[in-house]
């Protein structure tokens, strides 16, 4: 691939109309932080950002074939994915990355998308962590995500989160990165099979928001596209959520929504400032909101 051309990020998942969340959040993200988005849709939503109304699915048939013209053409560096609505789409998804298992692959699966809409069938559960989460580089999950994935069959009693993360860790995910979420604080802890990494602290948003988990997953992405090591990439893609979220906006009259290109709408010299510090500066404990 000549210098030039950007790292290029192949991302599967739900289109959002609104662009808050799904395959628009993860290609406005990848934009931003100088990588080229290729995306594979794996179904669509009618939403506004108040909330939404259907789900439709695609032919995992399509997913894959789409999936496989895009890889024979562009040098992929890295795969993000999120939202599917269909094990028989995971699989699919699942068969085609473990023909490039050298390309990195972070997984952010959606179960909900509101609290009306849930996509957590037991067979897309059971798909994700059988058949992707082995080869996944890095997992972005809530702890009733890690529950869900690790969750037992029958009416066994539920795991732990620390449990839920050690086996997830177990079956071949390489690191994890768990969320979760207090009274006031959000708290991103990083896991590997030798225990945690790194763990930080952000203060909560006090308006809803829409695509963090989308954002977060996409960044680090763009980062691991660019060479960093995951430690490094989530790092700095915790910066970059950061700084999204302090610009956020409120486009309609529901959710807010992350402003992926914080730094190109600086309105003075204090804002500049800002927006440019480096990424890898996270800022202390309780000083971001998230």
């Amino acid at each position: 691939m000549p210098s030039d051309t950007p790292p290029i990020v192949l991302t599967f998942g739900l289109s959002d109309p609104t662009g808050g969340g799904g395959l628009q959040a993860d290609l406005l993200t990848l934009a931003s932080m100088g990588c080229h988005g290729v995306s594979v849709l794996t179904g669509y939503t009618v939403r506004d950002s108040a909330g939404c109304d259907e789900v439709t699915g695609l032919d995992p048939e399509v997913v894959a074939t789409q999936a496989r013209m895009l890889l024979e053409d562009m040098p992929v560096a890295a795969f993000k994915v999120g939202a599917a609505t269909r094990a028989e789409v995971v699989s699919a998804i699942a068969e085609v990355v473990a023909d490039y298992d050298d390309i990195p692959l972070i997984l952010a699966p959606d179960f909900t998308l509101d609290d009306e809409h849930v996509l957590a069938a037991d067979e897309l559960r059971e798909a994700i962590a059988d058949l992707l989460a082995p080869q996944t580089t890095l997992l972005v999950a809530d702890a009733a995500t890690l529950l869900a994935l690790a969750q037992p069959d029958g009416d066994a009693e539920a795991p732990s989160v620390d449990a839920a993360i050690a086996h997830l860790l177990s079956t071949g995910c390489e690191y994890i990165l768990s969320m979760e979420t207090g009274t006031h604080r959000l708290v991103n802890t990083l896991f590997c099979e030798d225990g945690q990494l790194r763990q930080d602290l952000w203060d909560r948003a006090t308006q809803p928001m829409l695509g963090l988990t989308d954002t977060l997953g996409a960044a680090i992405a763009a980062l691991l596209a660019n060479g960093q090591e995951p430690p490094e990439a989530v790092r700095e893609a915790q910066e970059y959520v950061y700084q999204a979220v302090r610009s956020a906006f409120r486009p309609g009259m529901g959710a807010w929504l992350p402003d992926r290109f914080f730094w190109a709408r600086s309105n003075d010299d204090d804002d500049n400032e800002k927006s440019q510090k480096p990424a890898g500066d996270v800022p202390p404990a309780g000083d971001a909101p998230h």
